[in-house]
């Protein structure tokens, strides 16, 4: 007799998406090397998947929509994956990418790191897998942290692509992430993005000292309707704020915060020196 492992929904999400997969494999009267052949995975596959012991995939996901016909229904489990992912997100942020696809405006303040919205691939990639060393998230969960912010980055390139505006702290181009061929290739596309005729990058010096406005990351979109939204997160917790009375003051700020940095001109010859490796 197979020894069929017990399965607690309630342990994780991902728990729950593995509990989901077997009932709807089971109703359908198929094995796991079944469905393994009807989506291109091993019967081993899907059993680690069932219980717990391999995180799905969009691609895997997508595949068992297909082939147990809930590609674009409420029971999805491509859309069940997107609400696994998304629940590692911080508060909002899952909300705010999705206005961000749509935003006309986009405006950006970082500290530390270059911009989500301005990673290379490989700078992106150095940062999941340093998150993996620390045990922070797993190689799969790193895997799909570069992917969704491609998808992000993806998601700008339109008809009529948004104005996107971006204040960094100084700190996020003198630190080096990665090896030297990571950053160069990273300075060298910030000095591109930065050429583009609806991009605008400013760098926020050392020396603006306490004219800096804000000490944490800040994000705004400005909607078609000309409304804005505001995204703020620390470490642990992320903020998505509609009230004008709280968002205007954020966009007042961000006009003070552009109004000190250096201009985008001033801006660019400071990552170009940088990466020449001059002071």
């Amino acid at each position: 007799m197979v020894n069929i492992k017990e399965l607690n929904p309630g342990s994780s999400p991902q728990a729950a998406f593995g509990a989901r997969l077997r009932k709807a494999r089971e109703a359908r009267g198929l094995k796991q090397d079944e469905l393994g052949t009807l989506i291109g995975y091993s019967g081993r596959h899907i059993s680690g998947v069932e219980t717990d012991n391999k995180p799905p995939s969009r691609k895997f996901s997508r595949s068992v929509d297909g082939a147990l016909g809930l590609a674009g229904t409420a029971e999805s489990f491509e859309r069940a994956w997107g609400e696994l992912r998304n629940g590692s997100l911080l508060e909002g942020f899952p909300e705010y990418v999705g206005h961000e696809g749509r935003a006309v405006e986009i405006r950006v303040f970082e500290v530390g790191i270059v911009p989500g919205l301005l990673q290379t691939p490989e700078y992106a990639r150095v940062l999941a897998d340093s998150a993996v060393r620390r045990g922070a998230i797993t190689p799969g969960q790193a895997d799909e942290r570069v992917a969704f912010l491609i998808e992000r980055q993806a998601a700008l390139v339109r008809a009529r692509p948004p104005m996107v505006i971006v204040v960094m702290d100084e700190s996020c181009i003198c630190r080096p992430v990665g090896s030297g061929k990571v950053m160069d290739a990273q300075l060298d596309w910030l000095a591109e993005f930065a050429a583009q005729p609806h991009t605008m990058v400013q760098v926020a010096p050392f020396d603006m000292g306490e004219l800096r406005t804000f000490n944490r990351p800040v994000n705004l979109l400005t909607l078609s309707d000309r409304s804005v939204v505001s995204y703020v997160e620390s470490q642990t917790q992320g903020h998505l704020d509609r009230e004008p009375t709280s968002v205007v003051p954020l966009l007042t700020a961000y006009h003070q915060l552009q109004a000190e940095s250096l201009s985008q001109a001033a801006s660019v010859a400071m990552i170009k020196q940088l990466r020449k490796g001059t002071p």
